[in-house]
């Protein structure tokens, strides 16, 4: 069930069994054919038809992330990690307070000095309240574990071939084109001020494998995936 559907004597008659799942997004470039909240639109609708599979509240989800590699590009709109650890930590806290006690943390952003920063919250959280479950992962993660074979292009990560056909099938009218394949080329080991130089097109993949109806493969494939997530949080013993 959506939370932001519900009303509060709805979430007061819930039981406190039920798993939450907070998902996480970013407001970040997706090459020129996808929408900024690629990340948010994608995560939101596979936890919704997970929520159909299994007793799961899906929080509202959290737009804006850390993005470290797309902050040159126009519509990039970045957290820094400090925010983002501590609004991850009050969210946890608040839905404690609440009386819930299983959690998962999903992100559709999935670069890793974002998930970091959800993680060592996650961690934080935990140390606090050591009796709760808690479950970290990133829809990369999801992708490699239960829809690997789903995909061709090898390496692709982002506006790509995966995440451009989740959108064709989820938000066709938001695909704006067919995008260019394309590969960053950011130099190894070293930090550089002017990343759009090393990545301008914005595209880690091949948007040009994609279709609907890989993306709905893709979306079933991973709403499987969370359900047996949920399944094993709740069966994990402390």
């Amino acid at each position: 069930m959506l939370m932001e559907q519900l009303t509060f004597p709805e979430v007061e008659r819930l039981s406190r069994e039920v798993p939450v799942l907070i998902p996480f997004g970013s407001v970040e470039e997706h090459g020129a054919h996808l929408p900024l909240a690629t990340d948010v639109y994608t995560i939101y609708r596979v936890a919704e038809l997970a929520a159909r599979r299994t007793p799961l509240l899906v929080a509202p989800p959290v737009y804006y992330g850390l993005c470290r590699s797309t902050s040159d590009h126009p519509g990039t709109i970045s957290l820094r990690g400090e925010t983002l650890r501590a609004l991850v930590l009050d969210l946890l806290r608040a839905f404690h307070r609440q009386g819930f006690e299983l959690f998962l943390l999903v992100s559709g952003h999935a670069g890793g000095t974002h998930m970091a920063f959800i993680l060592d919250a996650a961690e934080a959280f935990l140390a606090e309240h050591p009796r709760v479950r808690v479950a970290v992962a990133s829809i990369l993660d999801l992708l490699r574990d239960y829809a690997r074979d789903l995909i061709e292009t090898p390496g692709d990560s982002h506006a790509g071939e995966w995440e451009t056909a989740l959108i064709k099938y989820f938000y066709p009218e938001l695909v704006k084109g067919e995008g260019q394949a394309e590969y960053p080329n950011f130099p190894k080991y070293f930090l550089v001020s002017n990343k759009r130089r090393f990545w301008p097109g914005g595209v880690w993949g091949d948007p040009g494998k994609a279709d609907p109806e890989k993306g709905q493969r893709l979306a079933h494939r991973l709403a499987e995936g969370l359900e047996l997530i949920i399944k094993s949080l709740k069966e994990f013993e402390l």
